[in-house]
């Protein structure tokens, strides 16, 4: 029994030139039509490919489900100051009680006290809290992160990431990924 799969249901995995993911979170994926565009220019080698095949009149091709930059991509070393870098830091956990419910973020030195929105003055913070602390100093709140903020480097957010694997892996994947997880049969 043959089983046909959508073309939309086949992301390709994207890896660096030296065979590691571009990014873990979020994952390093290009739609079938990136990466046929890509293969067609010459900018990626196939490394794995799935059963679905897509067809022109004088074309027929195997989807890739994984492929690798030709020309190596140097990561950056110093990611930018995003909301979603700031939780990515801090795991997606509130800092002052835990929860990964309703987060925002919180200046540890209040702005209204001349604290600024730097990485080194931000943690990830549920509303509750947040609203708590209010523009309060930690010290006279009582309230103090669990972690200090700091600059991450790219390899920091990139380890955090490992921690939040996506919904969908591909078995072809696997070799390329490094988490601890079991798939589905």
């Amino acid at each position: 029994m043959t089983i046909h799969v959508s073309p939309e249901a086949c992301p390709a995995l994207v890896l660096n030139a030296d065979f590691r993911p571009l990014s873990y979170y979020p994952l390093s994926l290009w739609s079938w039509q990136d990466a046929i565009k890509a293969v067609c220019l010459d900018r990626v080698n196939i490394v794995s490919q799935y059963d679905t095949v897509i067809h022109s009149p004088s074309f027929e091709m195997r989807l890739p489900s994984v492929v690798s930059l030709r020309d190596y991509i140097k990561p950056a070393p110093n990611p930018a100051f995003t909301r979603f870098n700031v939780f990515l830091r801090d795991r997606f956990i509130c800092q002052y009680c835990g929860t990964r419910d309703d987060l925002t973020f919180d200046h540890v030195i209040p702005h209204s006290r001349g604290g600024q929105t730097i990485w080194e003055n931000v943690v990830a913070a549920c509303a509750p809290c947040n609203l708590k602390k209010a523009n309060w100093m930690p010290s006279e709140i009582r309230m103090f992160p669990h972690q200090m903020p700091y600059h991450p480097t790219a390899h920091d957010l990139h380890h955090n990431g490992r921690a939040f694997p996506p919904n969908y892996l591909h078995q072809s994947w696997l070799d390329y990924l490094y988490w601890d997880i079991e798939l589905e049969p």
